[in-house]
């Protein structure tokens, strides 16, 4: 039950890309980083002000947690995404996003003495060979900002988003495991720091005549932005944080691997993106090597047995 809550909440997720798409046509990109984050953070810290208030008190080692949480998780992917998304399709955005498996097992390698074994290598192998069929479909105008050879300077800002976002997420789980603090105390005040960075950032390097929202679309502006915050930030976010309870860093960013498929459909639902049954293919191939990943870390012990999640 858990693996398909895990698995709804990243076909949710997914379709960030296409929706920031949308938003990006009214709002600069790190405008929207910050306008967003902030949202989120009043929402979530007024919920916890009313309904747990204990959760506010924080020692200085768990704020400096926190800190760069907010820094990596909030700041720096939400920038390198969001510019990034205005030059390619949603559907690659995400593909490319799909190199975290790597990082995470990189990260929780580090930081939590995870091992790689010989089947979650071949998992991860699956994995990345279902992508493939589906990535040489997608075109997008990032080629005209190229940087080396055939990648382009979006594909990089992409995989800096993907590096910073799996930091983000191990340092999530070190703040919710080890220093005891709920997910939603860790989002929330991590989305009010990254949020105010963005901000600070946007009123020196983006145009505020008087706020970078186009003129006449602050009403379309809201809505989108609304939307993106109670689903991505409020729900997915904390939903993530209850997810790492039980599952390790590496398998919730292997699960991800999915997300392309996902990102490919909303973005034919919502920008007339092509769509193609190689989709269908790849999402064989991909629950393949999710089922091999799985299962070794199962027989690790990485994965918690008991199918049931703890309260936020």
């Amino acid at each position: 039950m858990s693996i398909a809550i895990a698995i709804g909440m990243y076909a949710v997720w997914s379709s960030v890309f296409s929706i920031a798409k949308i938003v990006l046509a009214y709002s600069s990109p790190i405008f929207l980083t910050g306008f967003r984050m902030l949202l989120a953070a009043v929402i979530l810290l007024t919920y916890l002000a009313v309904a747990k208030r204990s959760a506010f008190k924080l020692q200085g080692r768990q704020f400096l947690s926190l800190v760069l949480l907010a820094f990596f998780s909030i700041y720096a992917t939400n920038i390198l995404e969001f510019w990034a998304v205005q030059y390619m399709s949603a559907a690659k955005t995400c593909f490319i996003y799909s190199l975290s498996p790597f990082f995470a097992a990189f990260f929780s390698y580090l930081h939590f003495g995870e091992k790689m074994n010989p089947k979650k290598w071949l998992g991860l192998l699956l994995g990345f060979i279902g992508i493939i069929p589906v990535l040489t479909l997608q075109t997008g105008s990032e080629e005209l900002l190229s940087a080396v050879g055939f990648i382009s300077w979006p594909a990089l800002a992409i995989m800096g988003a993907a590096l910073c976002s799996v930091y983000g997420w191990v340092l999530l789980r070190i703040v919710v495991r080890d220093q005891m603090i709920s997910p939603s105390m860790a989002n929330g005040t991590s989305m009010l720091i990254g949020g105010i960075f963005a901000l600070v950032h946007s009123f020196f390097a983006e145009s505020w005549s008087p706020i970078p929202v186009t003129s006449g679309y602050l009403t379309p502006f809201l809505g989108w932005t609304l939307i993106m915050t109670l689903v991505f930030n409020i729900l997915c976010y904390n939903l993530y944080g209850m997810m790492l309870k039980k599952f390790t860093a590496t398998f919730l960013s292997f699960i991800g691997l999915l997300s392309p498929i996902f990102a490919s459909i909303n973005g034919w639902l919502f920008l007339g993106e092509p769509f193609s049954w190689v989709i269908f293919l790849s999402t064989g191939i991909v629950s393949l090597g999710l089922w091999v990943v799985y299962s070794a870390e199962l027989k690790q012990g990485y994965i918690v047995k008991k199918d049931s999640l703890q309260a936020a």
